[in-house]
């Protein structure tokens, strides 16, 4: 993704015309009088909106050129079904049917490859999901669309986790103008806490105060977790022995942190 670049599929964003909502109602008006050219001057007139969009999916490392060609066919299908009836701006209405289009193109070009049965019962989960809540006005559940389906609950929510577009770690999800906050900002390592690594290299140290004999008792047994007597057998001496130099190696440890 290239930010400064201003020739995008041979059209200098530069100079793209920005449509008022009076132009673009007056061009629809138009094309669903039957006038054709307003379709292209429709489209050439929301080819800034289609880039603002685009640029949203920066982070995902794709080639803007395709992003953009595929929010233009988004554009051109809200073009094509927007109904001037409703009291709704066009750019309400488009926006969501640009992005869908590009979240489409991701999920179908998507590294992670899921088979043709499974992205089928996927989208068919999707229409369900859909017709279940504009009938019921509140999002269905999952068994609630697997029953209208005819399917396992299991089967239609493995298919409809697969296509779940995968986020990159580095893809910004807050943005001031100065600074941005990405994914991986947000996520901890619980398991790996600064206060691990500093307790981790004061065992480490106080290790190397240790015999060898200790020391190599220490690391079977709780390293590789052995018991005492599979120490005992391996090194060759007691159990009681064993259990009595690992007392002892632990308390001085425990003298040392």
């Amino acid at each position: 993704m290239y930010y400064n670049k201003v020739e995008i599929c041979g059209v200098n964003t530069a100079t793209l015309r920005v449509l008022s909502e009076e132009e673009k109602r007056a061009l629809l008006l138009r094309l669903r009088a039957g006038d054709r050219t307003a379709r292209e001057e429709l489209i050439c007139g929301n080819l800034r909106l289609v880039l603002s969009i685009v640029q949203r999916f920066s982070g995902r490392r794709e080639n803007l050129d395709d992003l953009f060609q595929v929010g233009c066919i988004g554009l051109m299908k809200a073009i094509d079904n927007f109904n001037t009836d409703l009291d709704v701006k066009f750019s309400t209405y488009a926006v969501p049917m640009i992005i869908g289009e590009v979240r489409r193109y991701l999920r179908d070009n998507n590294s992670i490859r899921v088979s043709r049965s499974m992205r089928d019962l996927a989208y068919r989960a999707l229409q369900a999901r859909d017709g279940l809540a504009r009938a019921s006005l509140r999002d269905p559940t999952v068994e609630e669309i697997a029953r209208a389906l005819g399917e396992e609950v299991g089967a239609v929510s493995a298919a409809m986790e697969a296509i779940i577009e995968p986020v990159s770690l580095y893809e910004s999800v807050y943005n001031d103008g100065e600074d941005s906050i990405y994914v991986i900002d947000q996520l901890c390592d619980r398991d790996n806490s600064d206060e691990g690594w500093i307790e981790d290299i004061a065992l480490r140290e106080a290790m190397k105060r240790l015999g060898e004999r200790e020391r190599s008792i220490i690391e079977m047994r709780f390293y590789r977790g052995k018991t005492q007597m599979e120490i005992a057998a391996e090194i060759g001496i007691s159990q009681a022995q064993v259990s009595r130099l690992e007392k002892t190696a632990l308390e001085r440890i425990r003298k040392h942190l």
